[in-house]
Protein backbone atom coordinates (compact mmCIF):
# COMPACT_ATOMS: atom_id res chain seq x y z
CA UNK A 1 0.00 0.00 0.00
CA UNK A 2 1.29 3.38 -0.57
CA UNK A 3 1.60 6.15 1.40
CA UNK A 4 -0.78 8.27 2.66
CA UNK A 5 -1.57 11.55 0.78
CA UNK A 6 -1.33 13.41 4.51
CA UNK A 7 2.70 12.35 4.28
CA UNK A 8 3.39 14.11 1.45
CA UNK A 9 6.90 15.12 2.22
CA UNK A 10 6.42 19.58 2.38
CA UNK A 11 4.59 18.67 5.63
CA UNK A 12 6.77 16.89 7.25
CA UNK A 13 9.73 19.56 7.31
CA UNK A 14 13.57 19.27 7.79
CA UNK A 15 15.96 21.31 10.29
CA UNK A 16 18.94 19.72 11.13
CA UNK A 17 21.82 20.29 13.70
CA UNK A 18 25.22 18.95 13.70
CA UNK A 19 27.59 18.89 16.82
CA UNK A 20 30.71 19.59 15.68
CA UNK A 21 34.83 19.06 17.30
CA UNK A 22 37.02 22.08 17.08
CA UNK A 23 40.18 20.52 16.99
CA UNK A 24 44.20 21.48 17.07
CA UNK A 25 45.38 20.91 13.14
CA UNK A 26 48.90 19.96 14.91
CA UNK A 27 48.51 18.10 17.66
CA UNK A 28 44.73 16.78 16.52
CA UNK A 29 43.78 17.02 19.96
CA UNK A 30 40.34 19.50 21.04
CA UNK A 31 40.68 22.77 20.91
CA UNK A 32 39.05 24.95 23.11
CA UNK A 33 38.23 27.80 20.50
CA UNK A 34 34.45 28.12 20.35
CA UNK A 35 34.76 31.78 21.99
CA UNK A 36 36.74 33.01 18.71
CA UNK A 37 35.72 30.25 16.33
CA UNK A 38 31.94 32.02 16.48
CA UNK A 39 33.01 35.86 17.12
CA UNK A 40 34.60 34.88 13.48
CA UNK A 41 32.01 32.72 11.84
CA UNK A 42 30.17 34.72 9.06
CA UNK A 43 27.32 32.00 8.96
CA UNK A 44 24.42 32.17 6.49
CA UNK A 45 21.10 29.85 7.01
CA UNK A 46 20.70 28.76 10.57
CA UNK A 47 24.18 29.76 11.94
CA UNK A 48 26.20 28.22 14.52
CA UNK A 49 25.97 28.20 17.87
CA UNK A 50 28.27 27.40 21.61
CA UNK A 51 27.37 24.17 22.92
CA UNK A 52 28.11 22.67 26.32
CA UNK A 53 32.05 23.02 26.40
CA UNK A 54 34.68 25.39 24.59
CA UNK A 55 35.76 22.63 21.82
CA UNK A 56 32.13 22.13 20.59
CA UNK A 57 30.28 24.09 18.33
CA UNK A 58 26.43 23.41 17.00
CA UNK A 59 25.54 24.40 13.28
CA UNK A 60 21.73 24.59 12.62
CA UNK A 61 20.19 24.17 8.77
CA UNK A 62 17.48 26.43 7.89
CA UNK A 63 13.83 24.68 7.53
CA UNK A 64 14.03 22.39 4.76
CA UNK A 65 11.64 20.16 2.42
CA UNK A 66 13.80 18.14 0.56
CA UNK A 67 16.65 16.17 1.07
CA UNK A 68 18.46 17.77 -1.49
CA UNK A 69 17.87 21.21 0.75
CA UNK A 70 19.61 19.23 3.49
CA UNK A 71 22.65 18.19 1.47
CA UNK A 72 23.36 22.26 0.57
CA UNK A 73 22.83 23.22 4.24
CA UNK A 74 25.08 20.54 5.32
CA UNK A 75 27.76 21.29 2.86
CA UNK A 76 27.35 25.43 2.84
CA UNK A 77 27.30 24.83 7.12
CA UNK A 78 30.55 23.10 6.66
CA UNK A 79 32.29 25.12 4.58
CA UNK A 80 31.50 28.50 5.81
CA UNK A 81 32.59 27.17 9.53
CA UNK A 82 35.77 25.53 8.09
CA UNK A 83 37.18 29.46 6.76
CA UNK A 84 35.92 30.38 10.15
CA UNK A 85 38.29 27.84 12.23
CA UNK A 86 40.85 28.07 9.75
CA UNK A 87 41.18 31.81 10.90
CA UNK A 88 41.60 31.27 14.22
CA UNK A 89 44.08 27.91 13.37
CA UNK A 90 41.72 25.45 14.48
CA UNK A 91 39.76 23.00 12.29
CA UNK A 92 36.34 21.07 12.78
CA UNK A 93 35.87 17.42 12.92
CA UNK A 94 32.63 14.91 13.06
CA UNK A 95 32.40 12.26 15.28
CA UNK A 96 30.50 11.36 18.34
CA UNK A 97 33.80 11.30 20.53
CA UNK A 98 37.03 12.53 20.12
CA UNK A 99 39.58 9.84 19.98
CA UNK A 100 41.78 10.82 22.99
CA UNK A 101 41.38 14.05 24.40
CA UNK A 102 40.56 13.96 27.90
CA UNK A 103 37.58 15.65 29.51
CA UNK A 104 39.54 16.92 32.28
CA UNK A 105 41.43 19.58 30.05
CA UNK A 106 37.92 20.55 28.91
CA UNK A 107 36.31 23.49 30.38
CA UNK A 108 32.26 24.22 30.58
CA UNK A 109 31.20 27.27 28.38
CA UNK A 110 30.72 29.88 30.91
CA UNK A 111 27.00 30.76 30.43
CA UNK A 112 24.62 30.54 32.76
CA UNK A 113 22.87 27.66 31.80
CA UNK A 114 26.14 25.55 30.93
CA UNK A 115 27.42 26.29 34.00
CA UNK A 116 23.93 25.65 36.26
CA UNK A 117 24.15 22.61 34.71
CA UNK A 118 27.57 21.81 36.08
CA UNK A 119 26.51 22.54 39.65
CA UNK A 120 23.65 20.61 39.22
CA UNK A 121 24.94 17.82 37.07
CA UNK A 122 28.91 18.38 37.95
CA UNK A 123 30.81 14.99 37.16
CA UNK A 124 28.42 14.01 34.32
CA UNK A 125 28.36 17.13 32.54
CA UNK A 126 32.16 17.66 33.04
CA UNK A 127 32.36 14.06 31.23
CA UNK A 128 29.64 14.39 28.73
CA UNK A 129 32.55 15.18 25.58
CA UNK A 130 29.94 14.17 23.10
CA UNK A 131 28.50 14.87 19.60
CA UNK A 132 25.78 14.51 18.04
CA UNK A 133 23.15 14.45 15.13
CA UNK A 134 19.51 15.82 15.81
CA UNK A 135 16.79 15.88 13.52
CA UNK A 136 13.17 18.21 13.56
CA UNK A 137 10.98 16.65 11.95
CA UNK A 138 7.42 18.92 11.64
CA UNK A 139 4.58 17.85 13.12
CA UNK A 140 1.86 20.52 13.80
CA UNK A 141 -0.38 19.09 16.24
CA UNK A 142 1.13 18.56 19.61
CA UNK A 143 -0.80 15.76 20.89
CA UNK A 144 -0.33 13.44 17.58
CA UNK A 145 3.49 14.02 17.42
CA UNK A 146 3.98 12.79 21.29
CA UNK A 147 1.85 9.82 20.46
CA UNK A 148 4.16 9.70 17.03
CA UNK A 149 7.06 10.23 19.56
CA UNK A 150 6.48 6.69 21.77
CA UNK A 151 6.21 4.65 18.41
CA UNK A 152 9.57 5.44 17.25
CA UNK A 153 11.19 3.65 19.72
CA UNK A 154 10.94 0.51 17.88
CA UNK A 155 12.70 1.97 14.86
CA UNK A 156 15.83 3.57 16.40
CA UNK A 157 18.04 0.60 16.66
CA UNK A 158 19.15 0.85 12.85
CA UNK A 159 19.42 4.28 13.24
CA UNK A 160 21.92 4.06 16.03
CA UNK A 161 24.05 1.45 14.36
CA UNK A 162 23.89 2.69 10.41
CA UNK A 163 25.25 6.04 12.15
CA UNK A 164 27.84 4.44 15.00
CA UNK A 165 30.79 6.71 14.79
CA UNK A 166 32.10 6.75 18.08
CA UNK A 167 34.50 3.95 19.52
CA UNK A 168 37.23 5.32 20.97
CA UNK A 169 37.24 7.53 24.19
CA UNK A 170 40.32 8.81 26.46
CA UNK A 171 42.70 6.69 23.95
CA UNK A 172 41.31 3.41 23.84
CA UNK A 173 39.26 1.46 21.77
CA UNK A 174 36.12 1.26 24.07
CA UNK A 175 34.57 -1.99 22.37
CA UNK A 176 31.27 -0.20 21.20
CA UNK A 177 30.44 0.97 17.74
CA UNK A 178 28.78 4.18 19.37
CA UNK A 179 30.11 4.92 22.59
CA UNK A 180 28.54 8.37 22.51
CA UNK A 181 25.19 6.43 23.11
CA UNK A 182 26.00 4.64 26.26
CA UNK A 183 27.37 8.20 27.37
CA UNK A 184 23.97 9.73 26.59
CA UNK A 185 22.34 6.77 28.36
CA UNK A 186 23.48 8.06 31.99
CA UNK A 187 21.44 11.23 32.07
CA UNK A 188 18.14 10.99 34.34
CA UNK A 189 16.23 12.54 31.82
CA UNK A 190 17.58 10.31 29.14
CA UNK A 191 17.02 7.35 26.92
CA UNK A 192 13.72 5.83 25.56
CA UNK A 193 10.60 8.11 25.98
CA UNK A 194 7.61 6.26 27.24
CA UNK A 195 3.86 5.74 26.59
CA UNK A 196 2.25 8.94 27.66
CA UNK A 197 -2.04 9.02 27.34
CA UNK A 198 -2.20 12.95 26.51
CA UNK A 199 -0.25 15.91 26.30
CA UNK A 200 -1.65 17.31 29.24
CA UNK A 201 -0.10 13.87 30.94
CA UNK A 202 3.48 14.68 29.41
CA UNK A 203 2.91 18.68 30.80
CA UNK A 204 2.20 17.36 33.69
CA UNK A 205 5.06 15.14 33.97
CA UNK A 206 7.48 18.22 32.76
CA UNK A 207 5.76 20.53 35.63
CA UNK A 208 6.41 17.59 38.25
CA UNK A 209 9.91 17.44 37.08
CA UNK A 210 10.39 21.48 37.43
CA UNK A 211 8.91 21.49 41.10
CA UNK A 212 11.32 18.50 42.24
CA UNK A 213 14.40 20.21 41.10
CA UNK A 214 14.82 17.43 38.67
CA UNK A 215 15.30 19.99 35.32
CA UNK A 216 15.25 23.24 35.23
CA UNK A 217 12.91 23.84 32.00
CA UNK A 218 11.70 21.43 29.35
CA UNK A 219 15.08 21.39 27.51
CA UNK A 220 16.51 19.35 29.88
CA UNK A 221 14.13 16.41 28.86
CA UNK A 222 16.93 14.38 26.44
CA UNK A 223 15.01 11.37 25.36
CA UNK A 224 16.33 10.02 21.86
CA UNK A 225 13.28 11.50 20.59
CA UNK A 226 10.84 14.50 22.09
CA UNK A 227 8.66 16.92 21.24
CA UNK A 228 11.00 20.37 20.69
CA UNK A 229 10.46 23.23 23.23
CA UNK A 230 10.69 25.44 21.15
CA UNK A 231 9.24 24.41 17.56
CA UNK A 232 6.49 22.59 16.50
CA UNK A 233 8.58 19.32 15.72
CA UNK A 234 9.22 16.19 17.39
CA UNK A 235 13.20 15.88 17.58
CA UNK A 236 15.22 13.18 16.94
CA UNK A 237 18.32 13.16 18.88
CA UNK A 238 19.57 9.10 19.10
CA UNK A 239 22.74 9.41 16.75
CA UNK A 240 26.15 10.43 16.87
CA UNK A 241 27.13 13.32 15.02
CA UNK A 242 28.45 11.75 10.71
CA UNK A 243 31.57 12.51 9.54
CA UNK A 244 30.21 11.41 5.77
CA UNK A 245 27.30 13.99 4.72
CA UNK A 246 26.35 11.17 2.56
CA UNK A 247 25.82 9.42 6.06
CA UNK A 248 23.71 12.38 7.63
CA UNK A 249 21.72 13.00 4.16
CA UNK A 250 20.71 8.68 4.91
CA UNK A 251 19.90 9.19 8.45
CA UNK A 252 17.88 12.14 7.98
CA UNK A 253 15.97 10.50 5.15
CA UNK A 254 15.30 7.44 7.47
CA UNK A 255 13.90 9.71 10.45
CA UNK A 256 11.67 11.20 8.39
CA UNK A 257 10.15 8.37 7.08
CA UNK A 258 10.23 6.62 10.20
CA UNK A 259 8.44 9.59 11.33
CA UNK A 260 5.69 9.60 9.05
CA UNK A 261 5.08 6.35 9.39
CA UNK A 262 4.60 6.28 13.17
CA UNK A 263 2.30 9.63 12.46
CA UNK A 264 -0.28 7.64 9.70
CA UNK A 265 -0.14 4.83 12.88
CA UNK A 266 -1.35 7.27 15.14
CA UNK A 267 -3.94 9.10 13.02
CA UNK A 268 -5.11 6.12 11.68
CA UNK A 269 -6.52 4.41 15.05
CA UNK A 270 -3.64 1.84 14.71
CA UNK A 271 -2.73 -0.12 18.12
CA UNK A 272 0.99 0.84 19.45
CA UNK A 273 3.25 -1.70 18.96
CA UNK A 274 5.31 -0.67 21.88
CA UNK A 275 8.19 -2.51 23.13
CA UNK A 276 9.23 -3.71 26.69
CA UNK A 277 11.11 -0.83 28.15
CA UNK A 278 13.91 -3.70 29.44
CA UNK A 279 13.61 -5.31 25.98
CA UNK A 280 13.65 -1.87 23.93
CA UNK A 281 17.34 -0.56 26.15
CA UNK A 282 18.83 -3.87 25.19
CA UNK A 283 18.09 -3.50 21.55
CA UNK A 284 19.73 -0.13 21.51
CA UNK A 285 22.69 -1.09 24.08
CA UNK A 286 23.20 -4.11 21.39
CA UNK A 287 23.30 -1.43 18.04
CA UNK A 288 25.77 0.61 19.91
CA UNK A 289 28.21 -1.83 21.10
CA UNK A 290 28.26 -3.71 17.92
CA UNK A 291 26.75 -1.17 15.23
CA UNK A 292 26.32 -2.99 11.39
CA UNK A 293 28.82 -5.75 12.75
CA UNK A 294 26.66 -8.59 14.50
CA UNK A 295 22.66 -8.82 15.32
CA UNK A 296 20.54 -6.30 16.01
CA UNK A 297 17.28 -6.95 17.96
CA UNK A 298 14.34 -6.15 15.49
CA UNK A 299 11.30 -4.36 18.02
CA UNK A 300 8.92 -5.09 15.03
CA UNK A 301 9.80 -8.58 15.98
CA UNK A 302 10.87 -8.98 18.60
CA UNK A 303 13.56 -11.21 17.91
CA UNK A 304 17.61 -11.22 16.91
CA UNK A 305 19.32 -11.47 13.26
CA UNK A 306 22.04 -10.39 11.80
CA UNK A 307 22.62 -6.29 11.10
CA UNK A 308 22.11 -6.23 7.42
CA UNK A 309 18.78 -8.52 7.19
CA UNK A 310 17.00 -6.30 10.03
CA UNK A 311 18.01 -3.17 8.25
CA UNK A 312 16.93 -4.65 5.04
CA UNK A 313 13.69 -5.66 6.92
CA UNK A 314 13.58 -1.70 8.06
CA UNK A 315 13.75 -0.19 4.65
CA UNK A 316 10.64 -2.07 3.45
CA UNK A 317 8.54 -1.15 6.20
CA UNK A 318 9.77 2.54 5.24
CA UNK A 319 9.06 1.97 1.00
CA UNK A 320 6.05 3.68 0.82
CA UNK A 321 7.03 6.76 2.83
CA UNK A 322 10.51 6.65 1.11
CA UNK A 323 8.93 6.69 -2.42
CA UNK A 324 6.14 8.96 -1.52
CA UNK A 325 9.26 11.90 -0.83
CA UNK A 326 11.18 10.44 -3.47
CA UNK A 327 13.65 9.54 -1.22
CA UNK A 328 14.02 5.28 -2.27
CA UNK A 329 16.76 5.66 -4.34
CA UNK A 330 18.87 7.57 -2.40
CA UNK A 331 18.58 6.26 0.61
CA UNK A 332 18.54 2.89 -0.56
CA UNK A 333 21.99 3.51 -2.21
CA UNK A 334 23.38 5.07 0.54
CA UNK A 335 22.48 1.94 3.09
CA UNK A 336 23.25 -0.77 0.96
CA UNK A 337 26.93 1.66 0.98
CA UNK A 338 27.63 1.86 4.43
CA UNK A 339 26.56 -1.87 5.13
CA UNK A 340 29.24 -2.69 2.59
CA UNK A 341 31.62 -0.73 2.98
CA UNK A 342 31.30 0.44 6.70
CA UNK A 343 30.14 2.73 9.26
CA UNK A 344 32.03 5.68 10.35
CA UNK A 345 33.16 3.77 13.30
CA UNK A 346 34.61 1.20 11.31
CA UNK A 347 36.18 3.28 9.57
CA UNK A 348 38.29 5.16 12.41
CA UNK A 349 39.33 1.28 13.66
CA UNK A 350 40.28 1.50 9.82
CA UNK A 351 42.79 4.48 10.26
CA UNK A 352 43.91 3.34 13.50
CA UNK A 353 44.97 -0.49 12.18
CA UNK A 354 46.65 1.73 9.07
CA UNK A 355 48.26 4.26 11.10
CA UNK A 356 48.87 3.39 14.49
CA UNK A 357 47.82 6.60 15.67
CA UNK A 358 44.58 7.81 17.15
CA UNK A 359 46.02 11.07 15.85
CA UNK A 360 45.76 9.41 12.05
CA UNK A 361 42.44 8.57 13.27
CA UNK A 362 41.21 12.24 13.84
CA UNK A 363 43.28 13.89 10.67
CA UNK A 364 40.85 11.34 8.57
CA UNK A 365 37.94 12.46 10.67
CA UNK A 366 38.84 16.08 9.45
CA UNK A 367 39.33 15.08 5.95
CA UNK A 368 36.16 13.44 5.67
CA UNK A 369 33.80 15.99 7.68
CA UNK A 370 35.40 18.70 5.58
CA UNK A 371 35.41 16.64 1.63
CA UNK A 372 32.97 18.69 -1.00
Amino acid sequence: MGAPEQTRARDFTLGVEEEYQIVDPQTFGLAQRAEPLLSNAAMSGGGAHPELNLSQVEISTVVCNTLDEVRSELVRSRKELRVAAEAVGVQIAAAGTHPFSHWLDQNVTPTSRYLAMERDYAQLVREHIVFGFHVHVGIGDAEVALKTMERAAVWLPPLIALAANSPFWLGRDTGFASYRTDMCDRWPTGGVPQSFRSRAEYERLVEQLIATGSIKDETEIYWDVRPSARWDTLEFRVTDVCSSIDEAVMVTGLIRATAQHCHDQTVGGAPPDLPRLELARAAKWRAARYGINDTLIDLHEGIAGPAPDVIEDHLVRLRPYLEANDDWDEVTTLVRATLRDGTGADRQRRSFRRTGRLEGVVEAIVNETLAD
